[in-house]
């Protein structure tokens, strides 16, 4: 689905723009599109960007894109057309990084040798349904 993937097995729940973290975001997009604008350029914190929009069965979306030799993605907005009220997630990149420019333990954990795994449910009394691990997922 655009705009949105699973934030884990456990949990079940949307991530809003992970399908700009997939590896290959244009292919996994695009073939949904049924119908897209090019609205012209557009300044997103002083960043001169194309600004597109695009329409699936199920969403709306817009991305503002960089111009020049290091295009990157500025501002991506997903609007739910099926859901009441038709609400919006935006996110604005504000250092968008690639390659060698991220550090290679950026997203390591550093574990504490007395660490203890905890069930969601012990460290509070009630969790909202959001929180709540599906059967059958781990």
């Amino acid at each position: 689905m655009v705009g949105v993937a699973p934030c884990g097995p456990c949990h079940d729940r949307p991530v809003p723009a992970a399908d700009l973290l997939m590896a290959n975001p244009y292919d996994e997009l695009i073939p949904l599109v049924v119908e897209s604008k090019d609205l012209g350029s557009g300044v997103i914190r002083g960043v001169e960007c194309d600004h597109l929009a695009f329409r699936t069965d199920d969403v709306d979306w817009q991305i503002w894109i960089a111009q020049g030799d290091r295009p990157y993605p500025c501002r991506y907005v997903i609007t739910s057309t099926k859901v009441k009220g038709s609400p919006q997630y935006t996110i604005d990149v504000r250092d968008w990084k690639t390659g060698a420019e991220v550090a290679s333990d950026t997203f390591s954990v550093d574990v504490p040798k007395d660490a203890k795994n905890l069930e969601l449910g012990a460290i509070a009394d009630e969790l909202p349904e959001i929180f709540k691990v599906k059967k059958g997922a781990q």
